[in-house]
């Protein structure tokens, strides 16, 4: 094994040095079998580490999913399982010190990790296992190809393999907007308001919250959210202001002009709203800080007069209705569009100690089963001991979701579902199973509210840069993005955007931006001929 990268293992440089490279290694013994068709009838085990929710099993083997895999497969999974940051510096610390499962499931590497990883041999190139061992994930590339074409590194190999979840298609995909607002109507009925339709109406019934104090005792939030904390931050109301705001600051004008929305005046201005509603204090004291749990936990207690998220019924109960797109102080009306995908390219790796490489191929590949993947993303049916969220018709072959009665889908989801390498296509839903009822009335309520005020007609592509460009931008984010972040929530509190703002862009520059925004550039200008090309 080459020399591994310092860069990438940060977090556990100080223990290697100590301990220097271990040659141990904690991948499974070598069966020496070929030609396997399942169930195997030789007693196996796989070592597999992997990622997984704090709110599911430490044991992904007490899962009813894990337990039928290994019935039908005849496979035993040794599962080395942990949650958050903890998982990541156990990968990590193995990869490091070479004491390597046979695989990482749930991996959750970056573009930039897993080029290093392939580099420097800890991971292992999986596209002859893929066309020799694998024909549930060839027949997903068959009938969407694109998705090869984005598992596939610059340099032609294939070294992880995906989830695909699809949802719908262009503006109408359930990941087309992220988190959205959503308003207490009941609090409105009841103080006589209307559903605001501008930003400035929305400020005036914030007002009205903040006064007549619906919850009693001082305990209305009129606004809510987790600044910077992806699906809760209030992006949403940035379209109200020019280009909108997302996830990773990236849109793309109508002219094909990547754009970071840090640097835009729409930007500036959506920072002053929202300094304007802290002063008046509008905002919650705690937005700027608080972790999910204290999000949900005031939520369901129905404090919120607007908050945001991308599905209510994780948060908060059913008083409250999708927000719609606000009209800007100069009329401007606009829904960013999210450049998010239903996709994870590296959701799973083989480590290049796994010796058993056709048992393992033919293991993930089981993942891909139309049905198998299914339940590996929401979760099984037929368990006695806890709630399903599937009922499988035998007579149809058909997977179909059950009324869960007022559980959380999130909560459901993490508890029993595996996660891991699977595909749902849009072609499944009706073939294969239903669509999820909170996903089917959510695509509705996008459909109905905000696709119509999508102004963009592009999003920037999830493309697979080479190692130096992803190594460069690695780089530069590690200092913009905690300062943009940090600006972001200074501004609200105090305010002087419009008086540091020149300063910042050129603090942007000075950390990179222009350099980022050209390899960006390049990268979108060479996906589009591409495309044009087919």
């Amino acid at each position: 094994m080459k020399k591994l990268k310092g860069a990438l293992y940060g977090v556990v440089l100080g223990s290697l040095l100590l301990s220097g490279c271990s040659n141990e290694q904690s991948a499974a013994k070598d069966y020496e079998l070929s030609d396997i068709s399942f169930p195997v009838e030789e007693d196996v085990t796989l070592k597999f580490m992997t990622g997984s929710s704090p709110m599911a099993p430490e044991d992904p083997n007490d899962k009813l999913i894990s337990q039928r895999l290994e019935e039908e497969t005849g496979v035993h999974i040794e599962w080395d399982s942990y949650s958050g940051e903890a998982f990541v510096e156990k990968r990590n610390l193995a990869m490091s010190s070479g004491d390597f499962p046979d695989a990482i499931m749930n991996s959750g590497y970056s573009d930039y990790e897993l080029l290093n990883l392939a580099d420097d041999e800890a991971i292992i190139p999986v596209e002859d296992l893929i066309e020799d061992y694998m024909p549930n994930l060839q027949k997903v590339f068959e009938q969407a190809p694109e998705y090869k074409e984005m598992v596939t590194a610059p340099d032609g190999h294939i070294y992880s393999f995906p989830w695909i979840e699809e949802l719908g298609t262009g503006k109408e995909k359930i990941q087309a907007v992220g988190g959205t607002g959503w308003i207490n109507v009941k609090w409105l009925e009841e103080l006589g308001l209307e559903m605001p339709q501008t930003t400035e109406e929305l400020e005036e019934v914030l007002k009205a919250f903040r006064d007549q104090d619906p919850v009693g005792d001082g305990q209305t939030i009129p606004m809510s959210f987790i600044l910077n904390g992806g699906q809760e931050d209030p992006a949403f109301l940035f379209g109200s202001f020019g280009v909108g705001d997302n996830w990773d600051h990236t849109v793309v004008t109508n002219d094909k002009k990547v754009v970071y929305t840090p640097t835009t005046n729409g930007y500036k201005e959506a920072i002053n709203y929202f300094h304007g509603l802290y002063q008046e204090d509008l905002i919650d004291v705690e937005a700027f800080e608080q972790d999910w749990n204290n999000y949900v936990a005031k939520g369901a207690n129905e404090r919120y007069g607007v908050y945001f998220t991308w599905d209510k019924n994780n948060i908060s109960g059913e008083n409250y209705e999708m927000l719609p797109a606000l009209e800007g102080p100069d009329g401007h009306k606009n829904v960013a569009i999210s450049n998010a995908l239903g996709f994870d390219r590296s959701r799973m790796v083989i480590t290049s100690a796994n010796q058993n490489l056709e048992l393992t191929a033919k293991w993930i590949d089981q993942m891909y089963a139309p049905l198998q993947s299914v339940q590996n993303n929401w979760g099984t049916y037929g368990d006695e001991e806890k709630q399903n969220i599937f009922k499988y018709d035998e007579d149809e072959d058909m997977l179909k979701h059950m009324d869960l009665e007022g559980t959380a889908p999130v909560e459901l989801r993490e508890q029993t579902a595996l996660g891991g390498p699977l595909a749902i296509l849009n072609s499944y839903f009706g073939e294969v199973t239903t669509m999820p009822d909170d996903a089917a009335w959510r695509l509705d309520l996008l459909h109905e509210k905000l696709v119509p005020y999508m102004n963009a007609d592009y999003t920037y592509p999830n493309v697979f840069l080479q190692l130096e460009e992803l190594e460069t931008i690695s780089k530069i984010e590690a200092d913009l993005s905690p300062y943009v972040e940090r600006k972001r929530s200074e501004w609200i509190v105090n305010g002087k955007v419009d008086e540091e703002w020149e300063a910042h862009l050129e603090e942007m520059d000075r950390l990179g931006l222009q350099e980022w925004m050209e390899i960006k550039q390049n990268a979108f200008d060479d996906y589009m001929e591409s495309q044009e090309e087919k």
